[in-house]
């Protein structure tokens, strides 16, 4: 009997390195929100990157891009400011790319008495999720996406992408101790959910360097581990 030929010098070298691509888009106030409840300020310096990998099929995927959709929230204090701002320049450093959009006042009204008040409110979060989720898509620049976001206003986008491209799979990711919007689920592919441990296992270290080192950018004193900031403020 003949025995069967060895495939050609390279060729399962190459089977193995063809991955699938997953791109991860996070909803950034819907992430934060979410972490803010656990009352836990130092999980808030999360390696979004690092946590994006947590979700991948290790042997046949690999992530391509990560994208961090949220907005400057220039009506809270300044120190809150300071902290967004070290947090999203530290992701660029990572190579996270932010897509930025913006809040607008808006007046609000007591349901049940005369009070009135000027609120804030997040615009273009949503529609930028979702012209990236199909500009992307035709691009063919991914094979999954991971989504994570509990906006069930991205429900239109994934349908389209399902719809026109059903080879690709659209992964619904759910913040840390939150539910599962039911319109996301019944349009994903799939779903699962980002667990306060992903987020203990994926954190910043406490100073960013860019690729030359030249750069950097330091945790702030309010995402401290609590030892940390304790002893720290001692010192003052």
């Amino acid at each position: 009997m003949r025995k069967p030929r060895a495939p050609a010098r390279g060729t399962f070298f190459r089977i193995q390195m063809h991955r699938r691509r997953v791109a991860c888009f996070i909803d950034g106030l819907n992430l934060y929100h979410a972490i803010s409840d656990l009352c836990r300020p130092e999980l808030k310096w999360t390696d979004l990157k690092t946590l994006s990998k947590v979700f991948l099929k290790s042997h046949s995927e690999e992530l391509s891009q990560v994208f961090y959709f949220s907005a400057y929230a220039e009506h809270v204090s300044e120190s809150s400011q300071k902290c967004q701002k070290s947090y999203i320049r530290a992701l660029e450093l990572t190579g996270v790319i932010p897509i930025l959009g913006h809040f607008k006042k808006k007046n609000r009204r007591c349901p049940s008495c005369t009070h009135h008040w000027v609120g804030h409110e997040e615009k273009e979060t949503d529609v930028n999720i979702a012209l990236f989720l199909l500009d992307l898509a035709y691009q063919n620049a991914y094979d999954r996406a991971l989504v994570i976001s509990n906006d069930s206003d991205l429900v239109p986008a994934i349908k389209i992408v399902r719809k026109n491209f059903p080879q690709k799979r659209i992964t619904t990711v759910s913040p840390p101790q939150q539910f599962h919007s039911r319109e996301l689920i019944q349009v994903s592919s799939d779903k699962t959910k980002v667990r306060v441990e992903h987020l203990e296992r994926c954190l910043l270290p406490s100073v960013i360097y860019d690729a030359s080192r030249l750069i950097s950018v330091s945790r702030p004193l309010e995402y401290a581990p609590t030892s940390i900031a304790s002893a720290q403020t001692r010192n003052f």
